[in-house]
């Protein structure tokens, strides 16, 4: 789904610059700049929209500089729309060109909107009820910091800091802690900010589909074996496809990521997973993509934890990986059966900085049994 996106973001943008320049070429102080000549004008409102390119691309980086563009373009083109039906509907154009003028402060109100809500960590809360024997347990979940993007590997100890006062009974990791791009002194910085954390049943991990590196160990400096070493260097257990049982109250099963089976390496069913539990204790599931959730409800878990969706980053196509079928769930709670599923958006964003369909966020969820 990212390569279509990202074509579609690359075409777009290209279209979207010959668009614009014939859009800023329209106001009156470049026309009057090109003493009416067209062309001129039109040159001038290319040279303009360059410059912008390349001065967003400087701040934001190239992704970003084409999702401010993409964005530009289709609220001009609503705005243009618009502008077209008023003037259609008051049988005058309008002296001046309003269009542009709303184009551009909404685009810059929107994406500003989004920026603040990647960079800033919301707190999110879940409370569920159990009829098994389980007490209160409190849980810590964290997914795609993607060490690097919005907060380096110092800053990640700021938001471990947060979820320290939280006092939770375990902290879970759910996927993406690092990205194709996180550097090595930052994995080693945010590695050791977990080793900070003192709760009463430790720190999981499970891989997402970015933690062991898309180019292999040369791009980035380390593997994933190399990011293992370092999490359990700080008291983090990684889990692969691995149950553990504790204090004798709850199973936690932590599964390889989905990306595996798209490796070729292959991952274990949640039968296998489960087939030796008692289900008389209460099950959660550390699983990066939602999903599996059809397997995962008729294996009787009680509850699963993932990220990976980002909330579905942009409004108004935060649904587009449901429609797809790409995850089973965007974000938020649900119960299927008798399972609970929870998706968070993630406590940072990937190479794209905005987010405008949802925020930055950690879990803190509290079961409730008897």
């Amino acid at each position: 789904m990212w390569t279509f996106i990202f074509i579609g973001l690359i075409v777009g943008s290209v279209l979207g610059i010959a668009y614009l320049a014939g859009r800023f070429a329209k106001f009156s102080i470049m026309q009057k700049a090109a003493k009416g000549r067209k062309s001129v004008s039109f040159f001038m409102g290319f040279v303009l929209v360059v410059l912008l390119v390349f001065g967003l691309g400087k701040i934001f980086g190239a992704i970003n500089a084409e999702i401010c563009v993409v964005h530009l373009v289709v609220i001009w083109l609503l705005c243009d729309g618009i502008s077209m039906l008023a003037e259609k509907k008051r049988k005058q154009k309008f002296e001046k060109y309003y269009a542009g003028i709303f184009a551009i402060g909404i685009t810059a109100a929107y994406l500003s909107c989004g920026w603040y809500l990647a960079h800033h960590v919301w707190r999110m809360a879940y409370s569920l009820e159990t009829d098994k024997q389980t007490g209160s347990l409190r849980i810590v979940q964290i997914a795609d910091s993607h060490v690097g993007c919005t907060f380096d590997g110092d800053g990640f100890l700021d938001h471990v800091k947060t979820m320290q006062s939280e006092n939770p009974d375990i902290v879970v990791i759910t996927g993406d802690f690092v990205d194709d791009d996180t550097t090595k002194e930052d994995m080693i910085a945010a590695c050791h900010a977990l080793g900070t954390l003192k709760t009463t049943y430790g720190v999981y991990y499970v891989f997402g589909n970015h933690d062991k590196g898309y180019y292999g160990p040369e791009y980035r400096g380390y593997s994933g074996d190399d990011l293992i070493a370092e999490l359990e260097k700080n008291q983090v257990r990684v889990l692969q496809d691995e149950t553990v049982l504790l204090d004798n109250r709850f199973y936690l099963i932590g599964r390889q990521d989905r990306s595996e089976e798209q490796r070729d390496n292959g991952r274990a069913s949640m039968e296998e997973l489960t087939a030796d539990l008692d289900s008389e204790k209460y099950s959660i599931v550390l699983d990066h993509q939602p999903y599996d959730y059809a397997e995962q409800a008729a294996s009787g878990v009680d509850l699963v934890l993932s990220g990976h969706t980002h909330g579905g980053q942009f409004f108004p196509i935060n649904q587009m990986g449901e429609w797809l079928g790409v995850d089973a769930k965007r974000y938020g709670c649900e119960k299927r059966e008798n399972t609970n599923f929870i998706v968070t958006s993630g406590i940072s964003d990937w190479a794209i900085q905005f987010k405008t369909g949802c925020k930055s966020e950690y879990v803190v969820i509290d079961v409730r049994g008897k």
